[in-house]
């Protein structure tokens, strides 16, 4: 799969970013670090790695501020590296737009593991979403079409249209949906009511299920309704 990705390691434990670094260049990948905040910014412009793994204690910048701005200029899988187990904080992380987390102490093949996993997943998401009905999703021109007509989404709905869309057939909890959100939109009665204005918005093909008693999915075949 993505073995040759560019990984920037954000951590400023010698001996952890120095096993990290083995680790994933033995698996294949291209591994480099960044020690602080600051430095993982500029690398992060500089080389646009094509994943970060992200200690949340940082000299300079935290972890969380680095993924913020990181989100405002595109969405790099970012794996966030914690000491931290408290859901609060790995909710926040969620919500700034974080991939995946691993929690220290770790095994380096672990996050290996979820490198490889998480590449994965991104990989055929880099260009257009494509969904049922002539329904496209840019991600990086945050702009949506149904058979060449532009949606007018709010940012809720556009997160959540696309993380669905990313992962047809798949089904997401409420809680995990709201993660995603910031804000009033960040609960899972508020998930209810934005997927119920999407559908809305998408007309009858809009292909979202819901699951009763855990959350929704993009269905990957078009059922008669």
């Amino acid at each position: 799969m993505a073995q040759d990705a560019s990984i920037l390691i954000v951590e400023d434990d010698d001996e952890i970013a120095a096993a990290l670094v083995a680790y994933l260049a033995r698996a294949g990948y291209r591994p480099r670090r960044a020690a602080d905040g600051p430095e993982a910014l500029a690398a992060y412009h500089r080389e646009r790695p094509d994943l970060l793994l992200l200690d949340v204690m940082l000299p300079g910048l935290s972890g969380f501020e680095v993924l913020q701005l990181v989100r405002e200029d595109a969405s790099t899988p970012v794996i966030i590296l914690t000491a931290r187990t408290y859901e609060a904080d790995l909710l926040h992380g969620f919500r700034l737009g974080a991939d995946d987390y691993v929690t220290k102490p770790f095994r380096p093949l672990e996050v290996v593991a979820r490198v490889d996993a998480v590449l994965r997943r991104a990989a055929p998401h880099a260009g257009v979403l494509r969904g049922h009905g002539g329904l496209c999703l840019d991600p990086q021109r945050h702009d949506v079409r149904l058979n060449g007509a532009a949606l007018d989404l709010t940012p809720s709905e556009f997160i959540l249209l696309r993380t669905l869309l990313r992962d047809p057939g798949r089904t997401f909890n409420r809680d995990r949906l709201a993660a995603h959100l910031t804000g009033e939109g960040a609960s899972e009665r508020a998930v209810d009511s934005h997927i119920k204005n999407l559908r809305r918005k998408l007309g009858p093909v809009h292909s979202i299920e819901t699951v009763h008693g855990i959350g929704y999915r993009y269905a990957e075949d078009i059922k008669d309704r």
